[in-house]
């Protein structure tokens, strides 16, 4: 029984490890009761310069076909930045997110095997009309978070424990430091792409809207799902406000990912759990999530999406 239960433990530190690797941008919900905002204006698609911007949750990684430039970001055809494009046939298009991105590696190369990916805003000019970015998960720690939320027991808290020991919460505090790093790079954008329409993309439903998840196919406590769950919806607030702030546009994805979470059906769910049934990474979105969010970012857009 100790064998099987260390054997189990191990298969669950190196499936963490893997996602640590394909570096998830963050597990976050959108803000709940937000109201949406209008769309924005992209008028002209035809003649639009796209330029899409972020981490994993944009790359796609494992999703088929797996682009080489480098192969290191781990960054799909079938992502929802290529499925966008698809919809508004734009005159140029450029993906140039990376699996593992954060906010620093906006304006500093990213060291991929192989690789390095440049500085990912060195994509932008001032010919650019259209960017979306998606990012700031990596920049509170998915990995770690992973590492320490896995359980055997599906009663303990480890992640809540780790993360509220000492009265402090270190996930809402690394949040609350992830919005002036956001802040910056929205305003790097805005500089360098002046003219641009600016989408910031949040983070669709990884466990359950509401509940206590699904132990062990996503091995967190049950206690451990409403934590995090909490923390997603203030990662994808925080991301709201910033972008309101710069007078970008916002995507909520997460509330279309409701009910299609890592925990649904194989033929519903948008997110893979950590077994994943179709090739896409643990813990993020596979083919399907991409064309849910593509829809939400079309739809933001002012673009019919097909039904």
């Amino acid at each position: 029984m100790g064998g099987t239960i260390r054997s189990t433990r191990r298969t669950w530190r190196v499936a963490a490890a893997v996602v640590a690797a394909w570096a998830a941008a963050a597990v976050s919900p959108g803000p709940a009761g937000a109201a949406p905002a209008g769309p924005a204006d992209v008028s002209q698609a035809a003649t639009t310069r796209y330029v899409a911007l972020g981490d994993s949750f944009t790359a796609g990684p494992l999703i088929p076909n797996q682009l080489a430039d480098p192969l290191g970001c781990l960054r799909s055809n079938r992502d929802y930045p290529h499925r966008v494009a698809a919809r508004l046939s734009p005159a140029a298009f450029r993906d140039v997110s990376c699996s593992g991105a954060d906010t620093g590696d906006m304006t500093a190369p990213q060291n991929v095997t192989p690789g390095p990916n440049p500085p990912q805003l060195d994509a932008l000019d001032a010919s650019t009309s259209l960017v979306t970015i998606g990012i700031g998960g990596n920049d509170i720690g998915f990995s770690g978070i992973i590492e320490s939320c896995v359980t055997l027991v599906p009663w303990n808290t480890p992640c809540r424990d780790t993360y509220t020991a000492g009265g402090t919460d270190e996930l809402s505090r690394r949040i609350a430091e992830t919005g002036p790093k956001v802040a910056t790079t929205l305003a790097a954008i805005r500089a360098r792409s002046p003219q641009a329409t600016l989408v910031v993309v949040g983070y669709p439903t990884i466990v359950p809207d509401s509940g206590i998840g699904c132990w062990p196919a996503v091995p967190i406590g049950w206690g451990d799902v409403s934590y995090l769950r909490a923390k997603h919806r203030e990662l994808n607030a925080m991301l709201a406000g910033q972008a309101a702030a710069a007078g970008a546009s916002y995507v909520d994805t997460y509330t279309p990912s409701i009910g299609r979470d890592a925990c649904a059906s194989s033929s519903r769910r948008w997110v893979e759990p950590l077994v994943p049934a179709t090739l896409a990474a643990p813990f993020h979105p596979n083919a399907r999530g991409m064309q849910g969010m593509a829809d939400a970012v079309v739809a933001r857009l002012g673009v019919a999406v097909a039904g």
